[in-house]
Order: C-alpha cells, then structure tokens, then sequence
C-alpha cells in the first residue's frame, strides 16, 4: 500500500479529549475516527489489525471445537423480558419499535438467542456438546463511554456458548475456552491475569475475567503476592481482622456536637476509624435499605445488589432519608424499628463500637452486634482493599489496575430452562442442557495491544497482528535513483508475500521517520543515496533503537526470517 493514496493522515498535536495512551495513538495514528460519544470508524490500518485479530480468535476457536454462525443483531424484545434481562440491563439495552410498533433490542450479547437457536436444533444427548460462536457488532448504551475503543456504545466482540449435556461436562468445556483464550492472548503478545469476577446480567454459578495489567486500566484486580489469589474489585474479598475482643461495655450516649461523619467522630472521640459503625441508606426497587458497615470500610455495591436482587439499587437522597424519620449523620440500627436492615460481616468481627445515636449530635459508645442490635442479613458486602489479608492463605493483598480482555462464565441451566433448550438423555428423561458462555472484546483488544505496546514515540506493533509487516521508507534526492531502486524494492517484497506500507511521498526524512515511529510497522527499510552507495539499505526494528546495513540482495530472505 503506498501511503500517498493511504485513507488516514497522522497527527502531530494529542486529542484534548483522548484518556489513554492507546486512545491517544490510535488517534494520531490515523486509525480510528470518532463518530459520536462510544461509536468509531475504523480505518484501513486499524481493520487490516482488526482482521488479523479476527483470524488468530477463529483459530484457536476452530482448534478448540467451535463452529462460527452469524446470529441476529435486531432481537425481539420479548427474549429479553421472558430471560429477565429487559430489566437487569435497564438504559445500557438500545431498544427501538418497527413500523408495526413492535419493540426490539439492539443485541448487547447473545445469550436468550443463541439458546432459542439450540433448542430448535438439539433432541438428543447425542446431539451435544456443541460450541457455536460468531464475531459481530455488539450495542450497549453505556452511561460513560471512556478510553476510546476500550468501553464504547459500539463495538466488535466474539462471543461463544457451549451446550453440555452435565456440569463435567461444561467445566470441561469451560477450561478448554480458558486455554483458547491463552493461546489468542499469547499469540496477540499479550500479558495477561486471570480474575475472579462478579457475573453481572449475563448470571451464573462463577466467572473469570481475562486482564491486561495496565495504569490506564478501568478496573481494579485485588491479588496475593503469596498464594496467586485475584480478583475483581467487585468480586474480590478478604479477610476482615478483629479489632477490639475486649469484653462488651454498657451501652452509653455521647455528646457530638455537629459531627456527623466518620472521620469527624473518629477525631472528635480519638478513636480509629475501624472501632466505628457506618450507616449508609440505599433505595432497592423503591424500598429504602438500611446498610451498617464497619467505618474503616466501603460498601461495595455490586455485592449487595447481587444479595437483594434488585433491579435498581442507588444511594437514598437526603429528602429521602430524612422524609424516613432518620437522623442523618446519626443514625444506626440501635432500637431502629420499620427498615429492611443489611450488616456487613465486619459487624462481627469487633466489639463496642461507636455509632449513631439516632438522635441529633448524639453517638452511642459500647455498640455490639446482636445484644444491642440485629440485621436482616449478615454478609460480606465491603470493597476489599490492599493491604487486607488475603481470604485463601492469609497473606496481604495487593492492588494494581487492569483492562478486561475476555471474560468466562458458567450459566449452568439459566437460559436453557426459560427457553425449553432440552435433550433426551440415555433413560429417556429430558433434562435442561448445562450452558457457558465466553466473551471477548475484538475491537478492545485493538487498544489492550497499542495500551501494552508503545513507547513515547508511537505504537510498537507486534508482528502476528500488525497491519503491515515492512515500512519502506526512501529518502528521495534530486539526481539520484534511489525512486527506481524503492520501487523495484516495493515490487518485489510484495512477491516475495510480505505486507508493504510505502512511504512514496516527497517529505522530510524527519517527518517519515516520526511517521514510521507513530504507525509502528515492525520493520523499517530505509533507502536512500548513502545506503545505496554501499548496495544496501538500513533496517530498523521498531521495538530497538539500533539500525544495521543490510545487502539489497540479503533484505528480503533477512526478513522473512523474523516474520513467523
């Protein structure tokens, strides 16, 4: 491809409104084109990317088992109220009406279809285990598009769901899909951490997330140094030290005079924060929720709205709380009677704690979980944080930030059950199939590539996916014939089946090395008049800093050996 007829220009200045680095390159790079708020053009050097990622994904899919369909991106709206979904997804579900005013959905994923498809198609045992998937474009409305391809309203993504016939059976299909998703990574050049992670919408018994380790990354990994324990923030837990075993002491009340938080009573009292109770009010489908947790700790949402169920779970408001007769600031569940209460497992794991007096400037002292108040439920709903002791073996968790790359699931019989996707087995008996479900992220894993591989220059292309394999950059001068031999050059590294980006315009050396830098095309072949002086031309891997003078007769045979 010459690059004077190239759709895509590169850019010297940084996006104002790029977040990441990959967003940033991707960019200036000339690759991708934003449309609107999470909805991106690609252009021919990110799709020549995109496809190589597709080829890798199918596969290693193929390899394992699978079979590619193509599935309905306009999906009934009905699927998603009959799985229960319609809900669960709320505004991310892109829902519109036809001409008869039927309503539909814009698919976010496959799950409801995919299922109805095998139930129309599986009678038997014999039938099963089946791995379908397919590589599509994916519509999720999210409320905060962010880091360019990373979490778009748009997107590409491969999904896949296997069909068995028990639970051996799916795990085993299950662990099969997590080496799939090895061999991509390590094939696409990329590091990453398997999670543990909450399940969200899609349900089921466990998932795992596939994350790329970056400072960029929107999610947070807890792990053990020691044991090799991980896992989403909103999954993760730990271990929560007692902080007081002392026997329990009379209930008494304190004066606070205008404190209201935490850190305000904790100060106020000279006391840690972790010797605290907090109260934090939530409304759960329109029902307001009295949550107690520990002082030192963060109620981690995700946990408790998988506890109650809900479809809407937010923070109460002020006028709410206080229209409910609590005295914000001092409240607690002590003689607190008519509100669903839910307590955090740390409740437990002390004793006299401070906590609201449920009246104005007044705290109680010497506060014990189930002498001076009782919950509803008891749980683990509190954000782990690092330096917490790991849950398996003890020892102090650490955090680090990640991109999610894949993510895993066991559905076990969710969808199969609600859409009568049965078999018959050996006795005769129907029985649900027992489902999976694997995602990963084609057009996020575009950026988790240039996220991992870039220096303060540009991009830095791993060869397997890279839109082109040589840069071929001739530094023209009037006289010489250096135009002849770059085209010559250009012909016949194309025969020899190698993949050309040439740079045939008339610019600066400066400019085309920047380019060659930002674009970062594994290899770079300089021609010009001192290199043709000695019959050679210089080569240059992007990812070193040292070039070398090659023979014009020994180019093409040197890099075809370091291209696999």
């Amino acid at each position: 491809m010459r690059i004077s007829k190239l759709l895509g220009k590169t850019l010297r200045e940084i996006p104002a409104d790029a977040d990441t680095v990959s967003h940033r390159l991707l960019v200036r790079a000339g690759l991708v084109n934003q449309l609107a708020a999470g909805v991106y053009s690609y252009l021919p050097l990110a799709w020549r990317v995109l496809k190589k990622i597709e080829d890798i994904v199918r596969e290693e899919m193929d390899k394992a088992g699978g079979q590619e369909v193509s599935l309905p991106v306009l999906q009934p709206l009905e699927m998603w109220q009959s799985s229960g979904r319609h809900q669960a997804l709320g505004k991310v579900l892109f829902t519109l009406y036809d001409r008869r005013e039927r309503p539909l959905a814009l698919g976010p994923t496959h799950e409801e279809v995919i299922t109805q498809l095998v139930s129309r198609n599986v009678q038997s045992y014999r039938d099963l285990p089946l791995l379908p998937y397919q590589i599509q474009t994916k519509f999720r409305d999210e409320p905060r598009p962010r880091g360019g391809l990373v979490r778009a309203r748009e997107f590409i993504m491969k999904d896949a769901y296997s069909f068995d016939i028990d639970e051996a059976g799916m795990d085993a299909s299950y662990d099969g899909m997590v080496r799939a998703y090895q061999a991509i990574y390590d094939r696409c050049g990329l590091p990453t951490m398997l999670v543990e992670a909450d399940s969200g919408a899609i349900g089921g018994k466990d998932s795992r997330e596939f994350m790329l380790v970056t400072d960029s990354g929107e999610d947070e990994i807890i792990y053990c140094p020691d044991c090799k324990y991980a896992a989403n923030a909103e999954k993760a837990a730990s271990i929560k030290e007692k902080v007081d075993d002392s026997r329990p002491g009379p209930l008494e009340e304190v004066a606070t005079p205008g404190m209201a938080t935490i850190e305000e009573v904790a100060g106020f009292l000279k006391i840690p924060h972790n010797h605290t109770l907090k109260a934090v009010f939530y409304v759960a489908d329109g029902h307001l929720v009295f949550v107690v947790i520990r002082g030192d700790l963060a109620v981690n949402e995700i946990k408790l709205n998988n506890l109650l169920r809900a479809a809407d779970l937010r923070l109460a408001t002020e006028a709410e709380v206080v229209a409910a007769g609590i005295v914000a600031g001092a409240a607690s569940p002590v003689g607190l009677k008519g509100f669903k209460v839910i307590a955090d497992d740390s409740v437990t794991s002390g004793a006299n704690f401070v906590a609201g007096g449920n009246k104005p400037d007044m705290h109680l002292r010497n506060v014990n979980y189930s002498r001076d108040f009782a919950a509803d439920t008891v749980a683990d709903i509190a954000l782990a944080r690092a330096g917490d002791r790991c849950p398996r073996c003890g020892g102090r968790l650490a955090s680090t930030r990640g991109i999610e790359v894949g993510h895993v699931f066991k559905l076990l019989t969710r969808y199969s059950e609600k859409f009568n996707a049965s078999f018959i087995d050996e006795k005769g008996d129907s029985r649900p199939i027992v489902m999976g479900c694997y995602g990963l992220g084609i057009s996020r894993l575009l950026s988790a590539v240039v996220e991992h591989h870039h220096d303060d220059k540009g991009i830095i292309w791993p060869v397997s996916v890279a839109p082109y394999q040589v840069y071929l950059c001739p530094l023209y001068r009037e006289g010489s014939n250096v135009p002849e031999v770059a085209e010559k050059l250009y012909q016949e590294l194309r025969a020899a089946g190698l993949e050309v980006l040439f740079d045939d315009r008339e610019e600066s050396p400066g400019v085309k090395f920047n380019d060659a830098d930002l674009l970062g095309i594994p290899f770079r072949v300089t021609v010009s008049p001192r290199t043709l002086q000695k019959d050679s031309v210089e080569l240059k891997k992007r990812s070193e800093k040292e070039s070398e003078l090659v023979p014009l007769t020994d180019i093409i045979g040197k890099i075809q050996a370091m291209v696999p």
